[in-house]
């Protein structure tokens, strides 16, 4: 891993390492967490709402060992990221189909999912179980919805989390350069995950869905993380889908994917080419994303 380099949107050079390496010297005794949020106050590494971003301070010191840059204490208890892989969902077997129109459906009910309540659960597994990509845990900012229809049943799951670190197509059409995107990313969110519950056929359905949850997504932003987002992203696996829902919902389509990773250093981790689709929140999105 060279030095400098960009984590968790950080630079992180000689100095840095430096400093945690001699912080681990001086406090032999300090477990993770205790070096994390001793970063977070020396770094004054903040959310816009005050926060320590202590996750995002822990997920650094991980990337740092694996780089064998450092070497941190042991750990005192399982992580919990690892408890919540392990954890099995109980999730409703399919259920009855749920056909007709648009209107037979209406109006639908779009709930966030708080932390640790029953739609939670839910969300987790419907998307574990029936979501091609399933899923297991959720870092960093990030919103989750759960859809209901007029007889509160459940009919789509949509998450949005942290967004790609780097587009070439994205960032040429936002204008973005690299310390710009540096300082700017939390401005723009990933909509990583969207079901339809396969037992769901409803036309128009899924673009309606997206529909709502544009016209919210920006104050629900600022209330959860204390600041707005000013577009949002999506990468569609060509192989698939074609994005129709994303098209009919009026989202730019920016060009695709080169079929590789954040972690292909040597161009030969082959994935599949996927179609890049952004959709503005504000008209002034390039000057919010720019500034």
């Amino acid at each position: 891993m060279a030095i400098p380099m960009i984590i968790q949107g950080r630079e992180i050079g000689k100095p840095e390492i430096d400093l945690i390496v001699g912080l681990l010297a001086e406090h032999p005794l300090w477990n993770r967490t205790r070096l994390s949020r001793e970063l977070c106050d020396l770094w004054a590494w903040r959310n816009a709402l005050g926060q320590p971003k202590d996750m995002a301070a822990r997920t650094l010191l991980l990337k740092l060992e694996r780089a064998e840059l450092i070497k941190l204490p042991a750990r005192q208890t399982p992580s919990p990221n690892a408890r919540r892989n392990q954890r099995t969902e109980s999730v409703p077997p399919l259920a009855p189909p749920i056909c007709g129109t648009l209107g037979e459906l209406q109006p639908l009910s779009v709930s966030i999912v708080a932390p640790k309540s029953e739609d939670a659960q839910l969300f987790q597994g419907l998307l574990a179980h029936y979501h091609y990509l399933g899923h297991r845990n959720t870092v960093g900012e990030n919103l989750r919805y759960l859809v209901r229809d007029r007889h509160g049943r459940e009919v789509a799951c949509i998450l949005f989390g942290s967004a790609a670190w780097k587009c070439a197509e994205r960032d040429d059409f936002i204008g973005w350069d690299h310390p710009i995107r540096e300082r700017n990313l939390q401005r723009l969110t990933n909509n990583t995950r969207f079901l339809i519950l396969p037992w769901v056929k409803v036309p128009h359905l899924a673009s309606h869905v997206l529909g709502i949850i544009t016209r919210r997504i920006r104050a629900d932003w600022q209330v959860k993380y204390g600041h707005p987002i000013a577009a949002i992203e999506t990468f569609v696996d060509r192989s698939r889908f074609v994005g129709s829902c994303y098209r009919a919902a009026n989202w730019r389509h920016l060009g695709q994917t080169k079929g590789r990773t954040r972690n292909d250093r040597h161009t030969c981790i082959k994935v599949p080419v996927k179609d890049i689709y952004l959709f503005a929140l504000t008209a002034d999105f390039r000057e919010e994303l720019s500034a």
